[in-house]
């Protein structure tokens, strides 16, 4: 394992034991609303200092930029954190939320880390050295047509100025795939989509945190990752589509009538 994913799966673990002790003691959290249906728990930010600590710690000139804290430092390496992707799961202790921890240079992802404290499952992925699930090497599905595939989403939950848009992509995903899923966790959809659990993914006014590690496990195991027109704005518009190369053609396909200037990148 590259000597920086270490460090990054060393800050993940300790991230996800605090979550996981919390877990226990839901009622006596702290809780703070951020905007509408947007919640932060003392959690969320203990947990990214955790993490933080770590891996300045490791690499003191390294830049951060995380969900809760924001960006620090200049370096052409970034570190990209969600402490706690799926808050809103875990103040309700439905059990689908997960650390993740992306590292950039020069703009390129080139490490990844998501790691499921519930189920102890640890998504890592290097650049060039494919993407794991414990020890396990992960592909991407091989299913070929759209009608055959389950594919995962987000609901919009925060802003709804695409949200005519986004339905009718759902009506229609609805009718042309054996099956839609929400269950409320970007990082995990990415990491099930690496996988081969999903076949593909498609979700609007993301955050870079929560999908800049999900995408390097998808690139690794094979898949293909862009915008909602297949290009290479997604970390910056939010806006994204993934799947398997044959399934992911055929999404952008579907997804290609309803597209406003909104949801066409930056």
């Amino acid at each position: 394992m590259h000597p920086m994913l270490t460090i990054a799966v060393k800050a993940a673990r300790r991230a996800g034991n605090l979550i996981h002790r919390a877990a226990d003691n839901l009622d006596h959290l702290t809780v703070t609303k951020k905007s509408h249906a947007d919640y932060v728990s003392e959690v969320d930010r203990t947990a990214e200092q955790a993490i933080i600590k770590i891996l300045l710690d490791a690499y003191p000139t390294h830049a951060i930029l995380a969900e809760e804290s924001g960006a620090q430092g200049d370096s052409e390496y970034v570190w990209i954190i969600d402490p706690l992707d799926g808050t809103t799961n875990f103040l309700h202790g439905y059990q689908q939320y997960a650390v993740s921890i992306a590292l950039q240079h020069k703009g390129v992802l080139t490490q990844a880390v998501i790691y499921d404290p519930t189920k102890n499952d640890l998504f890592t992925a290097s650049r060039g050295r494919g993407a794991y699930l414990n020890d396990h090497r992960l592909r991407v599905s091989k299913r070929k047509e759209l009608a055959d595939c389950l594919i995962g989403t987000g609901f919009p939950y925060t802003k709804f100025e695409h949200l005519d848009a986004y339905m009718a992509i759902l009506r229609d995903m609805m009718q042309k795939t054996s099956g839609l899923r929400r269950p409320g966790s970007a990082s995990l959809d990415l990491a099930y989509t690496a996988a081969g659990r999903y076949d593909g993914f498609f979700e609007t006014g993301l955050k870079p945190w929560d999908i800049a590690a999900g995408c390097l496990l998808i690139t690794e195991a094979g898949g293909l990752v862009g915008d909602l027109q297949g290009n290479d704005s997604y970390l910056q518009s939010g806006h994204l589509c993934a799947g398997n190369p044959k399934v992911f053609a055929q999404m952008l396909q579907v997804i290609a009538p309803h597209l406003t200037e909104g949801l066409k990148g930056k």
